[in-house]
């Protein structure tokens, strides 16, 4: 059994971009994205500057993370340690995009799937070398069994001091670099050159530092690479705030069902499972949405990789609309009884159906950001203050019970999202999600999260709700004001953090 590698010796890399053009014309892939790319920094101070190359491309990783969280298993490994890629497979959830700490991945403008470099599979299954090994012209790309000591890279790997890219990802990269410079690896070591670049068209949507980063480690400067667009964007954090409302709708509901209220037919028999419901549509709908294969949606159900938690969300999905259809039926007949027995099985899918994004987001190992043990209880918090909000804009139409237990649960809420939120971003963990909370609260995503996540979704909103508790005025009014001002607080902060995450380089 063999296990193939790359080993790239950027001693005698002359950046000629054969490599890129090889693999361009090997597989056809279109203009704009590139399976193999390389990567240009400059070092030092005229006259003593120099131009350093890096050849990038998948890592074919053994702990692969973009093969855990694909839903479809279109991502797989062959017993010659190759990661291949099964196009027809694919549902474009750019999920794997984020889940690679390299940014290898890539959606295919053509085929609408995404793709990355394959080791040219088809190749090496009738005995030949890569076509990027081929046209090298100083023989600068080797491969071979990783596991023969007697083949070429492993003893070139055993002789020479060899680098990998974050190799703290854990992700066990079989892509070695010999002489290579840590600022040409390590892209949090480099700035987007903001002078002219050379093609700069392909760097438009760059993710590069944020603006005034200061760290000592920044010793160079990139002066090419290759675009890596945000995969993940508007659509994703529209379904984290409709998700949160189905899943606190239910949450709550089962909350005024435990203090006695389920006799109430039309604010606790009727509303929870026809906003939840409404609103667990609307998040399916955003999901699909956002796949660049839509009409392949139920492979998730049909072809599904069970480690992956957008297989597990689907049916976590799809048993919170059976529980909101059984209760409707049940608000529907008048069926105390059936509620009473429900709300336990709401509360359930409604803290699975919030939390589970917790667990996908951990999947996306490319995202330091979002690899916080805080994100589940702040996505619970998150749905209880939904859940509230939704209760307290209803009652200006409808006699909701127990309204002080419901603006309780919106200040407790906001309060628990409040101290989660600030002990993730004063606290210290990798240098990547660092930046990405500089780039979160002092960056370009600042204004969402400070004026939208939290003036407006913690101190008005709770402010509101702590009036409306002390007997102010037109508690009613300013109940349902204060549950709009948190959710529309949520949306800006699930929106800064979604792209706070994904703004910091990988290459």
């Amino acid at each position: 059994m063999t296990r193939l590698g790359f080993l790239i010796d950027q001693d005698t890399c002359i950046g000629c971009h054969a490599c890129t053009v090889a693999c361009k014309s090997e597989h056809e892939v279109p203009l704009g994205v590139n399976r193999t790319w390389v990567k240009y920094i400059e070092k030092g101070t005229f006259p003593d500057a120099r131009r350093l190359f890096s050849v990038m491309r998948c890592n074919h990783c053994d702990d692969a993370p973009c093969m855990t969280i694909c839903p479809t298993g279109a991502l797989f490994r062959r017993d010659d340690g190759i990661v291949d890629f099964d196009t027809a497979s694919c549902i474009g959830c750019k999920s794997c995009m984020n889940a690679c700490p390299y940014d290898a991945l890539y959606m295919d403008p053509e085929e609408h799937t995404a793709q990355k470099c394959n080791f040219c599979a088809h190749r090496v299954d009738v005995g030949l070398e890569p076509s990027c090994v081929v046209v090298c012209p100083t023989q600068s790309i080797i491969t071979g069994d990783l596991d023969d000591p007697e083949s070429r890279i492993a003893t070139m790997i055993a002789r020479n001091g060899v680098r990998v890219r974050a190799p703290e990802q854990g992700t066990r990269p079989k892509l070695f670099y010999k002489g290579a410079d840590e600022a040409s690896l390590d892209p949090h070591q480099t700035v987007i050159a903001d002078d002219g670049m050379l093609w700069a068209e392909t760097t438009r949507d760059h993710p590069t530092l944020p603006a005034g980063t200061a760290r000592d480690d920044v010793t160079a400067r990139t002066a090419y690479t290759t675009a890596h667009p945000m995969p993940w964007r508007g659509m994703v954090t529209a379904y984290l705030v409709t998700k949160a409302i189905a899943a606190g709708a239910l949450m709550v509901a089962a909350l005024l069902v435990l203090l006695g209220h389920a006799d109430v037919r039309a604010a606790v028999g009727l509303l929870p499972p026809v906003v939840a419901g409404a609103f667990t549509f609307a998040t399916g709908v955003l999901l699909v949405a956002d796949l660049k294969q839509p009409t392949r949606f139920l492979y998730i159900l049909t072809r599904p990789n069970w480690s992956s938690w957008l297989t597990r969300g689907a049916v976590i999905l799809s048993a919170c609309a059976a529980v909101e259809a059984a209760w409707f039926v049940a608000g529907l007949a008048d069926a105390d009884s059936a509620i009473r027995a429900l709300a336990g099985a709401g509360l359930v899918v409604g803290a699975a159906t919030a939390g589970y994004t917790a667990f996908l987001f951990g999947q996306c190992e490319g995202r330091d950001l979002w690899q916080t043990r805080l994100l589940l209880p702040i996505l619970l918090a998150q749905a209880a203050v939904a859940g509230a909000s939704t209760f307290l804009v209803a009652d200006l139409f409808l006699a909701v019970p127990s309204p002080d237990a419901l603006r309780w649960v919106l200040l407790a809420g906001v309060g628990a999202t409040a101290a989660l939120t600030a002990t993730e971003v004063v606290s210290r963990s990798t240098p990547q999600a660092d930046l990405a909370v500089q780039a979160m609260t002092r960056g370009p995503y600042a204004t969402r999260f400070w004026l939208g996540g939290v003036v407006l979704g913690h101190v008005v909103a709770a402010a509101l709700a702590a009036v409306t508790l002390s007997g102010g005025p037109a508690p009613t009014a300013a109940s349902a004001i204060a549950g709009l001002a948190a959710v529309a607080g949520l949306a800006a902060f699930e929106d800064a953090f979604v792209r706070a995450g994904q703004s910091i380089p990988l290459s």
